[in-house]
């Protein structure tokens, strides 16, 4: 049913990065709401981000909020554009004044998956030789893998998803991590060598879901949006981003999550490492669905309790706050 707010069906705008990646999610979010909404036109606006421009850095020492989204939040706050797809994992926990995570779509598998050279096609991360190195960016599975696997070495490595692959094809890398969602939606399942388990390394939050941010109170958009909005992966995401949130985290803080939702009672796992992986605090909490955030929030305390703040500022006192 389309939204009855206007009269006069006009052409939406939305915003998205340049990358192949973040092409393909936008356009499907384009082509789903096109089937839902014919009367309307929805036209692609792209831009490059902070992110996309400065690959010469590790992440974790630009600086992440925003890293991947402000130029596209002030394309909505300019009213230039009227919402923008995101990778849910790249979306900061607190949003701009007069900006707001309108719907999370359905979730693609959030797990993270080995990519090997092919000299080591029979092997696994537990059977890697030691000393192979192993190519990510992320502090989250760069403190649980070095807990699991300290024989290994681990590397650096930037760039879109088929610049890292590249990176490894040469030989730079033995093996590098990426998420299964990116190499599921580019059409490279057969790259995924291993999908690390949970139990080795949880996941980013949002992982695997995609968020779409909009401007708070555009009635309009938000009643399109409905369309695409997953609750049982809205719920999972909530309480993930609570969690987050509550432990004052950026998308570069050694911090993992999983959740699974069994009839209306959600359980979030959460963890919180340090950047050696000597150090790691676990928990889980379990309860309705219904109150994914508090469950989040309750579970950020709990690992707090347990030694998680002490973690926390050693890293951040390390790389540096979100700023």
């Amino acid at each position: 049913m389309s939204p009855t707010v206007s009269a006069q069906p006009r052409t939406i705008r939305i915003a998205s990065r340049k990358s192949q990646l973040a092409l393909v999610q936008t356009y499907w979010v384009q082509e789903e709401l096109q089937k839902h909404f014919p009367e309307y036109t929805f036209e692609v606006h792209t831009m490059s981000t902070q992110g996309d421009n400065i690959l010469d850095v590790a992440l974790a020492k630009i600086g992440d909020k925003g890293l991947f989204t402000k130029e596209l939040e002030l394309g909505m706050l300019n009213n230039e554009t009227d919402f923008a797809v995101h990778s849910l994992k790249d979306l900061p926990t607190n949003l701009p004044e007069g900006l707001i995570l309108g719907c999370v779509t359905e979730r693609e598998n959030p797990a993270d998956a080995l990519v090997v050279h092919e000299k080591h096609k029979d092997k696994q991360l537990d059977t890697l030789p030691e000393g192979a190195i192993v190519g990510t960016s992320s502090l989250r599975r760069l403190a649980q893998l070095r807990h699991h696997f300290p024989h290994l070495t681990f590397k650096d490595i930037r760039g879109n998803l088929n610049t890292r692959l590249a990176k490894l094809d040469t030989g730079d890398y033995d093996a590098i991590i990426l998420a299964v969602a990116g190499l599921h939606r580019l059409g490279m399942s057969d790259r995924i060598h291993q999908v690390i388990p949970p139990e080795v390394s949880l996941h980013a939050v949002g992982q695997g879901a995609l968020g779409i941010e909009c401007r708070d109170g555009d009635t309009e958009i938000l009643e399109l949006l409905k369309a695409l909005e997953h609750t049982p992966t809205a719920q999972r995401c909530y309480a993930e981003r609570a969690f987050l949130r509550t432990l004052e985290g950026g998308c570069q803080v050694p911090i993992g999550v999983n959740t699974k939702i069994d009839g209306d009672t959600l359980t979030l796992t959460g963890l919180v490492a340090s950047l050696d992986g000597q150090r790691v605090i676990k928990d889980s909490i379990a309860g309705k669905a219904a109150e994914a955030e508090q469950l989040g929030i309750q579970l950020a305390h709990r690992l707090r309790e347990q030694g998680a703040t002490a973690i926390l500022e050693e890293i951040f006192t390390e790389v540096g706050r979100e700023h």
